[in-house]
């Protein structure tokens, strides 16, 4: 028998012996490389946006938590309320690695003055609704109760307009079409609007998933919060862009809706009807339908949007 058979019999010996040995040692090792490679792939870093902060003072009213951002070129005297999305608050707008600061951007690189922004935040999630069965209802009129008080600090606008995004792009819309009045444009980026109420059938829903490719655990999260809100279909239909906007007339906001094709909340379906269902109305009416996932934004169109 040669040498190396020997050496071979010797080691499948010692590993029988000493089983566990050899598990623990392999385990090890097994687990250094993971860390290692976990440690190599991480990202180092975030994209940021390079642009020039907007002046920043915070306070409360009740419930309601905002903040008052000024460019530091001034403003024009419109005051644009942005209703921020699902896990942020209202300090969101100057984050240099959000969509937010990329419309800061934009307008910086033009010579118009921007709205003064308010940022207006209940909590990191929230939804607008009237006065209801559910105790967390009445948001809505608590925000446009509250409005006026605030306007005392951030300044009489010339004209009021409402920004959004997912979560934020929903509230908007409710805000925008039940108080059309009160606000010349509405932007919802995002928005979360269905053709299917969360008070549908099992299957209808489930249908409506497969349809638009939403995430399952996206439309669970948003099945939850919805009936946080609305205690059945009537109280949601207070509520639904995709209702609200039947009577509506020319003399509504403009609306700018915008949504990615790929969107993991299956918001692009109920988004491109609401655009067909407004422009039906005689609603004046921008829709940038993207090439993207969720709350993939167009900057440029959105910040000329709110300029003009």
């Amino acid at each position: 028998m040669s040498n190396r058979s020997n050496r071979l019999r010797r080691v499948i010996a010692f590993a029988v012996r000493r089983p566990n040995r050899y598990w623990l040692i392999a385990a090890l090792v097994a687990a250094l490389l993971y860390y290692g490679w976990g440690q190599l792939t991480q990202r180092r870093g975030n994209q940021v946006v390079a642009f020039r902060p907007a002046a920043q003072s915070c306070g409360s009213d009740g419930p309601l938590r905002y903040c008052i951002y000024r460019d530091q070129r001034g403003t024009n005297g419109d005051v644009l309320y942005h209703l921020h999305g699902r896990n942020l608050d209202e300090r969101i707008w100057n984050d240099d690695t959000y969509l937010t600061a990329m419309v800061q951007a934009e307008w910086q690189r033009g010579t118009a003055l921007p709205p003064t922004v308010v940022e207006l935040s209940y909590g990191p999630t929230w939804l607008l609704t009237p006065k209801g069965e559910k105790a967390d209802s009445g948001l809505l009129d608590d925000m446009m109760h509250r409005l006026p008080s605030i306007e005392a600090k951030a300044g009489r606008p010339r004209r009021r307009l409402l920004m959004g995004e997912s979560m934020g792009g929903l509230n908007v819309l409710i805000a925008g079409l039940s108080h059309p009045s009160r606000f010349a444009k509405v932007a919802a980026l995002c928005p979360g609007v269905y053709t299917v109420s969360p008070f549908a059938s099992f299957a209808e829903i489930r249908a409506t998933t497969k349809r638009t490719g939403a995430d399952p655990r996206m439309i669970l999260g948003v099945w939850m919060l919805a009936r946080k809100y609305a205690a059945n279909d009537a109280e949601w239909q207070r509520i639904s862009p995709l209702t609200l906007i039947e009577r509506a007339g020319p003399n509504y906001p403009a609306l700018y809706l915008s949504n990615g094709l790929y969107d993991a909340y299956g918001n692009f379906e109920g988004s491109q009807r609401l655009v067909d269902r407004a422009r039906a109305r005689g609603i004046k009416t921008e829709w940038h339908p993207l090439y993207g996932g969720h709350c993939a934004t167009d900057a440029a169109s959105l910040s000329t949007f709110l300029l003009s």
